[in-house]
């Protein structure tokens, strides 16, 4: 059975997703009159998608400004990087066989990644890459992780933002998801493990790097 969003947390799904398309930055405002006219919603439906962001680390109150998308600190990326091994590095320990919708999904991702790398839009690029890890995640077959991981990646999301070169911060993945997805797809769990691991390791290096230039 599937519960009915109030119209509070579908406002706040659609402002997530687009913290993970990119769309709303890290020091974005998030101005309450301009929501209420946006979504013919009520000041309170508004504050109450707001309070939902700020619940999961999107958005922070900022005194005589506001509500603003948040900015991450070095140990709150280290600690999302955590989460990360623990449910992506466990979804291919225990996954069985791709289905063919689980294998379509994953394409789908990385097709939308090769399209968004060939015409430069390394924003896009960022977006699809999590996109593909949430499939992987996707495979443990839990509702609630599948909604924790959303959260997730709208957090690594403002990390990546964080980045002065977006083409050199996001070049090097595509090829290593491809990686991931074949092996994946030829039933090779232990090795996908393996460049999986390897994979956060060094995009848990790069993320923290950003951090030694702010």
């Amino acid at each position: 059975m599937t519960l009915s969003l109030s119209l509070a947390d579908q406002i706040a799904l659609e402002l997530r997703a687009d913290i993970i398309g990119g769309r709303l930055l890290p020091g974005m405002p998030l101005i309450e009159a301009d929501l209420v006219q946006a979504y013919n919603a009520s000041r309170n439906t508004i504050r109450e998608a707001l309070h939902r962001l700020g619940q999961e680390g999107l958005t922070r109150y900022v005194r005589n400004k506001g509500v603003m998308v948040r900015r991450l600190d070095r140990d709150e990326v280290r600690d999302l990087f955590v989460v990360r091994r623990t449910l992506e590095l466990q979804a291919i320990a225990h996954s069985v066989a791709l289905t063919g919708d689980q294998a379509e999904h994953m394409q789908n991702a990385i097709d939308a990644t090769t399209l968004a790398r060939e015409r430069e839009d390394w924003r896009a690029v960022a977006t699809h890459s999590l996109l593909f890890h949430q499939q992987i995640v996707g495979l443990i077959g839990s509702p609630l992780f599948d909604e924790f991981f959303a959260r997730v990646i709208a957090q690594l999301r403002l990390v990546f933002c964080a980045a002065p070169d977006e083409r050199r911060f996001q070049l090097p993945w595509l090829e290593r998801d491809c990686e991931i997805y074949t092996l994946l797809a030829n039933g090779n769990k232990l090795a996908a493990q393996e460049a999986m691991s390897l994979y956060l390791h060094d995009s848990e290096r790069l993320s923290l790097a950003l951090f030694d230039h702010s």
